[in-house]
């Protein structure tokens, strides 16, 4: 009884993290870069909308964390669980390097940016902005593939 259940929570939270991180990268961020705002302002909303959804998506990882381990137990653990397994740290990694890391300079650096506006280190500012946002961007479509393996391994569990 509580297997069929521990694996269709396991794959229903998995499919729920990849929707999020979709979502964010292919839906959110491309309509933030339409937006006729100052860099500043995006990388602002851009970062709320990220703190946001830190509150779900934690949890999210952590549920799924969590009912893999359960569905491991309750059906047994097999070669796409345990490589599961091994790929949710790295999940809880990327996501936290992401937001602590990229996330609190990127905007930092935007703020730095609107202050200086007129100045001679706007440039500079702009140009490591910029640079930092191409690292993020790598490192989110690493999360992308990172997630959509886990989604495929939870399945096949």
């Amino acid at each position: 009884m509580l297997v069929p259940i521990a694996h269709t929570v396991h794959v229903v939270l998995a499919g729920a993290w990849f929707g999020g991180v979709v979502f964010t990268m292919l839906v959110v961020s491309p309509a933030l870069a339409a937006m006729k705002w100052d860099e500043a302002e995006r990388v602002g909303v851009r970062a709320m909308i990220g703190r946001r959804y830190a509150l779900v998506g934690v949890v999210n990882l952590v549920l799924l964390a969590v009912f893999a381990i359960m569905d491991g137990v309750f059906g047994g653990f097999g070669p796409a669980l345990y490589a599961e397994c091994a790929l949710l740290p790295l999940l809880f990694g990327l996501v936290a390097v992401h937001g602590a890391f990229f996330g609190r300079r990127l905007a930092a650096l935007a703020e730095a940016e609107r202050g200086s506006a007129g100045t001679e280190e706007a440039p500079s500012l702009a140009r490591r902005r910029r640079g930092l946002q191409r690292m993020s961007l790598k490192v989110s479509w690493f999360n992308l593939a990172v997630s959509a393996a886990v989604v495929a391994l939870a399945t096949n569990a």
